[in-house]
């Protein structure tokens, strides 16, 4: 083991191009779109109450039923921002086109 903390950023290549920034607009929309149903579930005043109920049904419960699909399109939303976002870096690293 190299005692020089820094002997291993000798290893990896220099990336090609412009430097990438740690914080791009989609990464900041795939962290909103996490923290939306976040948010939505601890506001616990904003469906704390029974009606309108739904095939009687009381309003709390199917209002956090609803938000498990809708979670998961966020989620989905979120990975697609995330994906998109690496194909970005990787393509600014080897100096191609997006």
């Amino acid at each position: 083991m190299p005692s020089d903390p820094d002997a291993f950023d000798d290893d990896l290549p220099e990336p090609a191009g412009a430097p990438v920034p740690a914080v791009t607009p989609e990464r900041v929309l795939a962290g909103l779109a996490l923290l939306v149903p976040i948010v939505a579930m601890l506001w616990v005043p904003s469906y704390d109450k029974g009606d309108p109920a739904v095939a009687g049904v009381p309003f709390f419960y199917w209002y956090q039923l609803l938000w498990v699909p809708v979670s998961a399109v966020f989620t989905v939303a979120a990975y697609l921002l995330i994906t998109r976002d690496e194909k970005a870096r990787k393509a600014a690293r080897t100096g191609g086109a997006r």
